[in-house]
């Protein structure tokens, strides 16, 4: 059983970005998408990266909720 908390903090940290609450602000304020493209598919996204929140989000795991969160919060 992963016993990983559930934060924005350790969901940048599994996606291999600073995960200090500074640069959590400035990621959400620099990385606006628009409504018609998929969280994944962004560009700013690494190809491991994409494959991670696809991946999350297609078998619903543990992550899926924060990226969710993090969806709503970089939208234009």
């Amino acid at each position: 059983m992963d016993t990983t908390p559930q934060d924005l903090s350790h969901l940048f940290e599994q996606l291999g970005i600073d995960n200090s609450e500074d640069n959590i602000d400035k990621f959400i304020a620099s990385k606006q998408i628009p409504a018609n493209v998929l969280i994944c598919q962004a560009e700013f996204w690494s190809e491991s990266q994409k494959s991670f929140l696809r991946e999350a989000i297609e078998e619903d795991a543990q992550w899926s909720e924060l990226i969710d969160q993090l969806d709503a919060l970089i939208r234009k």
